[in-house]
C-alpha cells in the first residue's frame, strides 16, 4: 500500500499532515510555515500548468511544488 501525499489531494478537500519526509532545508522550511503532523491542510488549486499547487495553511495561501508535495505524507480521508 503507497502512502497519499499532497499531490493525492483534490481540489476542495481538507486533510491532515501525517509527517514531513523531506531532508535538509526544505523540511525547516515546512516546519517554518505551519506544515507539522496534524496541522490542517485545504487544497485551494492548480496553477495553469498544474505546477504549482496552492493551499490553505493555517491561514496562510501557500504555492509548493510538486516535487516537493511528494514529501509531504497525509493522512487517508477513506
Amino acid at each position: 500500500m503507497s502512502e497519499h501525499t499532497l499531490n493525492d489531494m483534490a481540489i476542495g478537500e481538507k486533510i491532515k499532515i501525517k509527517s514531513i519526509t523531506a531532508t535538509s532545508s526544505i523540511k525547516r522550511r515546512f516546519m517554518d510555515i505551519g506544515l507539522v503532523e496534524n496541522t490542517e491542510v485545504e487544497c485551494l488549486g492548480f496553477s495553469p500548468c498544474g505546477d504549482p499547487i496552492s493551499f490553505l495553511i493555517r491561514g496562510a495561501v501557500i504555492a509548493i511544488r510538486r516535487d516537493d508535495c511528494k514529501s509531504i505524507l497525509i493522512y487517508n480521508n477513506n
